[in-house]
């Protein structure tokens, strides 16, 4: 196995009240529903683990599943790190955060995260592991962006 990382990081001013943001970042439910690619969100406490659908990976098809530990700052800030339970390997994991602020206009989201993968795959492939993964971010990213838009009754424009 050779571990792969990509990284992503997005920052924009949604046109609707910190609060409503907060409440669906903080739902499991809700964020499967607006994450392609997302099976399931799974919370125990403050461990979430997430489950995605098949991915293809330069041919290697994948359907990462990982623990997350998460920090909530009460309406400003979600932090989250990897930490699966003892004793269990999980060969992907994620670690980033989220920050929301009132903004004028709405709220100013940022995000930050760092998907790392094990796969079957030589080092030399690297380049192009990362590259697919950062096209999956990238589309994982907008379809978020636009779900999340959509719930909160933002038309984009």
């Amino acid at each position: 196995m050779t571990r792969f990382t990509a990284s992503t990081s997005a920052e924009a001013v949604v046109a609707a009240p910190r609060q409503r943001i907060w409440d669906l970042l903080v739902d499991p439910d809700a964020i499967t529903r607006l994450t392609p690619f997302l099976k399931r969100v799974s919370a125990d406490g403050e461990h979430w683990r997430w489950e995605m659908t098949g991915l293809d990976v330069l041919g290697v098809k994948v359907a990462p599943a990982f623990t997350e530990r998460m920090r909530f700052v009460d309406g400003e800030r979600i932090e989250f790190e990897h930490d699966p339970p003892a004793g269990v390997h999980e060969r992907s994991g994620v670690a980033g955060w989220y920050d929301l602020a009132d903004a004028p206009g709405g709220t100013r989201l940022a995000t930050s995260l760092e998907i790392t993968l094990d796969l079957p795959l030589p080092r030399l492939s690297a380049p192009a592991v990362t590259a697919a993964m950062r096209g999956v971010l990238g589309t994982m990213g907008d379809r978020f962006s636009a779900n999340l838009l959509r719930e909160v009754g933002v038309t984009p424009g």
